[in-house]
């Protein structure tokens, strides 16, 4: 799996039109939160039990058209989730995983804020919310 910063991902997005771009982040999170625009949603994990999602993998593979040579650039709130979720993509067979780093919304501060040293929002690239 390769890490991109949110800067970095923006432009590959931008570069390969063709990528997938997929936040794995709750329903929740996506329409309430926000997210950036353009985005797929398939969650990794949801709650109320917040248990797996035993069809990402699926969903993402329909998303991409059935290739796994297909390059998938994954966001999650900071980063983390997406990890998991792009190991289990590439489990299954998927070549060209990419994760970025600090997600949507960036790391906690001293306060545990997000949204104030890093993340997608932070940068100010492109974002929505519902």
């Amino acid at each position: 799996m390769n890490h991109l910063t949110p800067k970095e991902a923006a432009q590959f997005l931008h570069d390969n039109p063709s990528a997938l771009f997929v936040d794995c982040r709750s329903e929740m999170e996506f329409f309430f939160v926000g997210h950036p625009a353009g985005v797929s949603h398939v969650s990794w994990n949801d709650g109320p039990d917040w248990e797996v999602n035993p069809h990402f993998v699926g969903e993402v593979r329909k998303l991409a058209g059935h290739s796994g040579d297909r390059p998938v650039v994954l966001i999650c709130r900071s980063g983390n989730r997406s990890v998991d979720a792009g190991q289990a993509l590439e489990a299954a067979g998927f070549t060209r995983v990419f994760n970025v780093l600090h997600g949507f919304e960036g790391e906690l501060d001293d306060t545990h804020h997000r949204g104030s040293m890093s993340g997608w929002r932070f940068e100010g690239l492109p974002w929505e919310q519902c």
